[in-house]
């Protein structure tokens, strides 16, 4: 019988709009066991992304959602910390897909080993994993970026918007962000390298982007949805391109809003300017992996892409960072810290 407590957040309900506090649960259960071929592993890092809102509905999206009882899926970080498996060891820092829990036993299928000599060990589920590579082959094989273009990102300080941008301006492109707060412009602008940034927060918004975008736009990486998606297509250019990444501005609808109907508008203009909107799932590029972590983690290395992690201390405050996550609270890649990181060395905050 294991001495270890493994706790465990559950979907309780599912959400009928915003998601609260009693759509969850909280389970203390021993810490399973792994058999032969099998190693357990302890959570250190638990990732927190817009798209588990959707998994937490009823039905089949793109992916199968979270039943009612079972533990919330998310990707993680983590330490071996007993193995019957030969392909690792224990004290191997790992990539995995633990969930909301704090222990984990797998069969090793898709758990890869870390080096944390190479990067931060939490970069894994942020800028060199899931988010990093999303914003990696969304941009350059369905944006199609090109030298020059006119680019706008959405969620610009965001886990994928920020390193979107920054890829952009590598390669050569003007680029204009859409954050919330002025902090978070500032720091678009300001450290991440931006062109200009515009606040959605402001009812100027339209004028604020038109004002920012004198030459149209190119290439929008669409993040959110709502009223910034709205700015954004009178300013589209002729054979514009739309990589649609996420829609976080209309995750907790219950119903459709209120008319006008700007079905036939849109299609008009996809028509007439020769729009490609295209929506895409990071999973259908795993081809990419090694093209991404070669580039991206160059990129970090010679000091051309930087990023910011949102740390959340504690698995008891999951719930709440995941509600203050879908209101835009957090600052760079939400992350919690379910127990001890014995690879960081400082408290000092992360890049």
């Amino acid at each position: 019988m294991s001495t270890r407590t493994n706790r465990q957040v559950l979907l309780n309900a599912h959400p009928v709009g915003f998601p609260v506090d009693s759509d969850f649960k909280m389970v203390e259960t021993p810490a399973p066991e792994p058999g032969d071929g099998e190693l357990l592993i302890r959570t250190i890092y638990q990732s927190l992304d817009p798209y588990m809102r959707g998994r937490m509905n009823p039905g089949l999206s793109y992916t199968a959602g979270v039943s009612l009882g079972e533990v919330m899926g998310a990707g993680t970080v983590g330490q071996v910390v007993a193995s019957r498996h030969t392909g690792f060891a224990e004290g191997d820092f790992v990539l995995s897909r633990n969930g909301w829990q704090e222990y984990a036993v797998s069969d090793g299928q898709g758990v890869r080993t870390l080096d944390p000599a190479t990067a931060p060990i939490s970069t894994a589920v942020g800028v060199l994993g899931m988010p990093g590579m999303t914003a990696y082959v969304g941009l350059l094989d369905v944006g199609g970026l090109k030298d020059g273009d006119n680019v706008v990102v959405s969620a610009a300080s965001g886990a994928v918007g920020s390193v979107v941008g920054q890829i952009a301006k590598i390669k050569g492109c003007r680029v204009v962000g859409v954050a919330g707060i002025q902090k978070k412009c500032d720091y678009v602008t300001g450290e991440l390298g931006f062109d200009a940034c515009v606040s959605h927060r402001r009812e100027t918004l339209p004028d604020d982007l038109k004002a920012a975008c004198p030459d149209g736009i190119d290439l929008y990486f669409e993040n959110v949805g709502g009223k910034v998606f709205e700015a954004v297509v009178p300013l589209l250019n002729d054979f514009a391109r739309v990589p649609v990444c996420g829609r976080i501005a209309n995750y907790n609808m219950t119903t459709l809003p209120e008319g006008p109907n700007e079905v036939p508008r849109l299609m008009g203009l996809v028509l007439v300017r020769r729009l490609l909107i295209r929506g895409f799932i990071v999973f259908d590029h795993a081809a990419r992996q090694g093209d991404f972590l070669r580039d991206v983690g160059g990129w970090i290395r010679s000091g051309e892409l930087t990023y910011r992690e949102d740390i959340v201390e504690g698995i008891e405050h999951a719930v709440g960072a995941f509600q203050g996550l879908l209101r835009g609270e957090n600052f760079g890649k939400l992350l919690v810290r379910v127990s001890d990181d014995p690879t960081r060395t400082s408290e000092a905050e992360p890049r």
